[in-house]
């Protein structure tokens, strides 16, 4: 197997290495040149960086802004405390997208749409072919290699803006050539080359970079996570192939085999749907049905996405489910794809979309990441992974059929979001708001306020619910608990105009680096609102399970009364809201929820009330890594 267990000691080996070494020269580069202290929390005056040129002074002034923008939103009162998180996350961050850039593009030579530019460092072949070109127009060797992997950089943030883009602040700073070239040396191990092939070990990566100590000493300090940071770190736990295979297979794979009738090629496919050789008979032997779900229209969400596992493995289904739509709508004509679940999408039948099978296969790649893969995490690294990983699997597809790098539909932003602190800056909010329309600035004050808490909770909030409370708040109207049409429609149009505004805000003569990024964080924020408001036909997911967060406990105990005991309860509850009738969800956790006292509520009010137990399997012990805990792992189908 390509992941076995010595395989991943090589690959942990290769991510702490890659860390510790990144870690440390972007920290040297923060004491030497730009006057900041991750080890203290002290910011030097930026006239007293007289050493500076140009470009390190501006760079100098945005990091300054960018710890501001992260300051404001860290809870506590002790400033200097403060700073001194602020600038360690700046650091991981920053080492964190250097380590995936660079494995982006090794990744990316391994599927063959990238000139081999890391395999072989400066020797690589595409580089030698850039430095030709070039001569010496970027200076020596190593400042020509890195001004060579800006270039692609700055290429591949046409698809992939939130990994590439190298104004993000997540990319500010790169390593100078002998760390780059030790992080190179890493990647190119011979112990590890194979596994740049594989859609997992981008996963793998993000699985290993927060170290097993700094996991340890979290839960020695307290039972308890503290803050978002150590929820995310304290529930990284890895879902195995298998498992996602069998959530994936008995719910994505299990609602097309039943929408089909069992004629369709997934029944082979997913090796572990459970069907009876008499039921596979029963639904076969049944009269073809008069419609199928248009694919553009379903939904999958993993509400606690990690690296996005469930979302690849996904999209191996999805692509065979478009296959056989368009065989579909091509034997029984335009209009037996049924797309009355989305009817505000205007879709069209496929044969009046794309003039023929081959441009629609070619499209297909894009329409899975735009339309029907869905993902949160409070981990905005996460979300990082998460959105490349799903775009590597879509060049993959392409390149196993054969579809040239300049015929590859461009990407749109899809929908993996991070949940995120909204931003806190009150001189800034009041600012924007006062730009705004009075009812669209009450508006936006609100919608922020709706989203306290967001970066422990994630999609447990439900801003959905709060809406009609605050549309007729501002706006007036019915403001029942069902977001009536009419609603709707108001809040569609308030957020258009706050979305064209954040971006304004940002470009304006006045607009500075920290307004750009409490702008980012508000979009952000209004990505999640929009989210909680689908409604899915799939969620899978690996929830973190165990105590609930200190600051948030209160807040979860009212929202959830039945589920307030465990995580791993109150996601499973919150997964079965966001489904549509018959929906279906997948999850793996603690098999304890099935026979504890302590989870008697939820079973009684969520699971056999609300969403019926189809598939169980009890998988005991060593499953998810490390994590010392009995699992299962279970498909409930949405009732009611």
């Amino acid at each position: 197997m390509a992941f076995d267990q010595s395989t991943r000691g090589r690959l942990q080996k290769f991510v702490t290495n890659c860390r510790v070494s990144l870690s440390e020269e972007l920290t040297r580069q923060f004491q030497s040149l730009y006057g900041l202290d991750p080890s203290t929390g002290h910011v030097a005056e930026l006239d007293e960086l007289t050493h500076l040129d140009n470009r390190q002074r501006q760079t100098a002034q945005l990091l300054r802004e960018m710890l501001a923008h992260y300051v404001a939103a860290t809870p506590g009162k002790d400033e200097a405390g403060r700073k001194k998180q602020a600038l360690e996350r700046i650091v991981r961050e920053q080492a964190f997208t250097v380590l995936n850039r660079l494995a982006a593009l090794r990744m990316a030579e391994a599927r063959g749409f990238l000139i081999e530019s890391i395999a072989q460092g400066q020797n690589s072949k595409g580089f030698q072919l850039y430095r030709s070109l070039a001569s010496t127009a970027h200076g020596e060797t190593g400042d020509a290699y890195i001004s060579y992997l800006f270039s692609l950089f700055d290429e591949f943030a046409l698809d992939m803006a939130v990994l590439f883009d190298r104004h993000s602040p997540q990319g500010r700073l790169f390593p100078r050539e002998g760390t780059l070239l030790e992080v190179l040396e890493q990647i190119n191990h011979p112990d590890i080359e194979h596994l740049w092939a594989e859609d997992e070990t981008i996963g793998w990566i993000y699985q290993y970079f927060n170290s097993q100590e700094e996991r340890k000493k979290m839960r020695k300090e307290s039972q308890a996570p503290r803050n978002s940071r150590e929820l995310a770190v304290r529930n990284q736990f890895f879902t195995p192939r298998y498992v996602v295979e069998f959530l994936v297979d008995n719910t994505l794979g299990r609602i097309w085999f039943d929408a089909t009738n069992g004629n369709t090629s997934l029944y082979d496919r997913c090796q572990y749907l459970l069907v009876k050789p008499e039921e596979l008979e029963a639904k076969r032997g049944e009269p073809a049905p008069c419609t199928l779900r248009d694919p553009r229209t379903l939904k999958l969400l993993d509400p606690a996405c990690g690296s996005m596992h469930f979302g690849l493995y996904a999209f191996d289904l999805f692509l065979e489910i478009y296959r056989e739509a368009w065989a579909w709508e091509h034997q029984q004509g335009p209009g037996s794809l049924d797309v009355s679940t989305q009817p505000d999408m205007g879709l069209k039948p496929l044969s009046q979309t794309y003039e023929d099978e081959i441009a629609y296969l070619r499209d297909v790649p894009r329409l899975i990441i735009e339309h029907n893969i869905y993902g949160v995490d409070i981990d905005p690294r996460a979300a990082q992974i998460a959105t490349l990983a799903l775009w590597l699997r879509a060049q993959r597809a392409w390149h196993d059929a054969d579809v040239k790098a300049q015929q590859r539909p461009i990407i749109g932003q899809g929908h993996v979001v991070a949940a995120i602190a909204p931003p806190a800056e009150k001189e800034l909010r009041q600012q924007f708001s006062e730009q705004l329309d009075t009812k669209d600035g009450q508006l936006f004050e609100k919608s922020l306020q709706l989203l306290h808490n967001l970066p422990e909770l994630g999609v447990l909030l439900q801003v959905e619910r709060e809406l009609p409370k605050l549309i007729k708040q501002v706006y007036g109207g019915s403001g029942n608990d069902l977001f009536a049409e009419q609603e709707q429609e108001v809040w569609n149009q308030a957020e258009y105009r706050l979305r064209n505004a954040l971006i304004n805000f940002t470009e304006q003569v006045s607009s500075n680096y920290q307004s750009q990024l409490f702008a980012l964080d508000a979009l952000q924020g209004l990505r999640l609102i929009d989210l909680t408001r689908e409604v899915f036909d799939v969620v899978v997911m690996n929830p973190p399970f165990g105590a609930l967060s200190s600051n948030t406990k209160t807040k979860i105990g009212k929202i959830y009364p039945n589920s307030k005991n465990d995580l791993l309860a109150v996601f499973v509850e919150r997964g079965v809201e966001l489904l549509r009738k018959s929906g279906r969800l997948g999850a793996i956790t603690s098999r304890t929820c099935f026979f504890l006292s302590s989870f008697q509520k939820w079973r009684e009010h969520v699971v056999l009330l609300n969403a019926k137990p189809e598939v169980l399997a009890d998988l005991g012990y060593g499953v998810m890594d490390d994590a010392m805990v009995e699992a299962a792992a279970y498909v409930l189908e949405k009732q009611s």
